[in-house]
């Protein structure tokens, strides 16, 4: 019984370590399967495309204990590089339910959906859910049109620093770092010492500098009247009426009101397809489905129902509605 008991666990230390020497058995559906097209509603011919934006936007990957899932950026730009290659695409419906993220994250994917629009000349439209704030709003500017649910809040146009601080903590506990820079702003931001008054100033600079940038690509793409713009420069959230009334969005409905005017803005007809790129298939799927990038199983052995909010512990610049950030 011994020599069984010993071979077993060589077995599956051998297993284990050397996976190489035996096939690969995949139990879960992960970000390495490709994206396959699932229909919705319709049987018509033309298609609109909807993908989901649902949570922090950022284009790091998010790490779980047993799978790496692919990043916001990644999944979408992954999305449209496929909806490019298919003729019958004749629309992109942006479903939105995101309070923003990263600044760089946000205008990549502006930039690619602005890209993508002036390559192909495909319409492309957004529906906001529950949150479209800040970057999550920054990054469908260029959408044809812009929906909005009766109870939907947008807005925030504006950015945010955020700078985790720990001298307080190490001064407690009598701990130290001792820092050599080759210049008096090399270490500007560091969480081991308190900012100094010029350092306060750049950062205020840097921080008006992105936020008027979005301010101006609002005007740009939205048109809106400079009493608007004075409004919407205090980076304040709205509901769906206050944001159609200062030109923020352009209707207000449900996505399946959505959806139709997307389709008349396609010129398809009232049946024409509407489909998801998912990597698996779901029972009794529909429109309100937000399982689109990672399959059907959860990043982590246990899963706590704990807000994501692993980006906000780096220093750096987010086009962020910070109130916003929940378990997305």
């Amino acid at each position: 019984m011994k020599q069984f008991r010993y071979f077993y666990i060589l077995f599956f230390m051998v297993f284990f370590i050397n996976g190489c020497m035996f096939p690969t058995v995949k139990l879960f559906t992960d970000a390495s399967d490709p994206l396959k097209e699932f229909v919705l509603e319709g049987d018509e011919s033309g298609k609109v495309l909807m993908i989901p934006v649902y949570g922090i936007i950022s284009d790091i990957p998010k790490k779980g204990m047993i799978f790496t899932e692919p990043s916001m950026v990644q999944d979408i730009v992954s999305q449209l590089k496929l909806a490019e290659a298919d003729s019958d695409i004749k629309a992109v419906l942006f479903k939105i339910d995101s309070p923003g993220g990263s600044v760089t994250a946000s205008d990549i994917l502006y930039h690619e959906i602005k890209s993508f629009k002036e390559r192909t000349g495909i319409k492309v439209t957004a529906v906001i859910m529950n949150v479209a704030a800040s970057g999550g709003y920054y990054m469908v500017l260029p959408a044809d049109f812009i929906m909005a649910h009766p109870t939907s809040v947008t807005g925030s146009v504006g950015v945010i620093f955020l700078q985790p601080k720990f001298y307080e903590l190490m001064d407690k506990i009598g701990v130290g770092v001792t820092v050599n820079t080759s210049g008096e702003n090399k270490d500007m931001g560091s969480p081991f010492r308190k900012a100094t008054d010029a350092e306060e100033k750049i950062f205020q600079s840097l921080t008006d500098s992105l936020g008027k940038r979005f301010v101006d690509l609002v005007v740009e793409h939205r048109k809106i009247s400079p009493e608007a713009v004075e409004d919407v420069s205090t980076a304040r959230i709205y509901l769906a009426d206050e944001a159609l009334r200062l030109g923020l969005i352009d209707e207000i409905g449900y996505i399946s009101d959505a959806v139709i005017r997307t389709k008349e803005l396609a010129g398809l007809d009232e049946n024409s397809k509407v489909i998801v790129y998912r990597r698996v298939e779901y029972p009794d799927d529909n429109l309100y489905n937000i399982q689109t990038r990672y399959g059907d199983m959860k990043p982590s052995l246990f899963d706590l129902g704990l807000p994501d909010t692993s980006i906000l512990n780096r220093a750096g610049f987010y086009y962020l509605w910070s109130s916003g950030v929940d378990g997305n």
